[in-house]
């Protein structure tokens, strides 16, 4: 039997809510103690949790803070090596769908893209200088690693799986060569967020 689908009030942003888990994340990134570039299998916890409404002036948002945590494989009960917190955000009228996220290496940007209410999947964008869709990173990294552009997709898989993956381009001083520095994972659920439950 089909599943009868409401409203969705918070678009395509609605088959997030709720808490993941995946054990297939790959993160492939320039190693600066062993000067190599390798990938690194890891772990992740994310959850995804409804905002009240946003107004700005005549500007709705709909949306959901997050946070998404990831440990290297063998290394789950250690601290994780990867933290980000943020806003996933959808305009209904102007069909944009933003993400405010800050890394806990001292990065911050909003991506964004155009998404319809039931879009499954989620592209955002961001270039550093850009004054909308922006990246700021701190001085040690921008001399050292220095942001080029970030590219990351969400996708609601039919199976009821959340894959993402994400492209960080760095320019290298240690190289001074240009590299993509990407990430995937597909996440199952965990938890889903209903009346009465402890984060309702």
């Amino acid at each position: 039997m089909a599943t009868i689908l409401g409203p969705q009030r918070l678009g395509p942003l609605t088959p997030l809510v709720g808490e993941w888990e995946g054990d297939d994340g790959v993160d492939l990134s320039y190693h600066n103690k062993d000067d190599v570039t390798g990938e690194t299998g890891y772990f992740e916890k994310a959850w995804f949790h409804p905002i009240p409404l946003q107004e700005n002036g005549k500007q709705t948002l709909e949306g959901l803070n997050y946070k998404m945590t990831a440990w290297r494989h063998g290394e789950e009960a250690m601290d994780p090596f990867h933290d980000e917190v943020g806003y996933l955000l959808w305009e209904k009228a102007s069909g944009q769908v933003m993400r405010v996220v800050v890394f806990g290496r001292g990065i911050a940007l909003i991506a964004g893209g155009s998404a319809k209410p039931r879009d499954r999947k989620l592209n955002f964008v961001a270039t550093p200088g850009d004054p909308s869709y922006g990246i700021l990173q701190n001085k040690y990294l921008l001399e050292r690693a220095e942001l080029k552009g970030f590219d990351s997709t969400f996708t609601c898989n039919a199976d009821g799986t959340l894959s993402y993956t994400s492209d960080l381009v760095l320019k290298l001083a240690a190289t001074g060569q240009q590299m993509h520095h990407t990430d995937r994972n597909t996440l199952h659920r965990v938890a889903s967020l209903h009346p009465g439950s402890a984060h309702a």
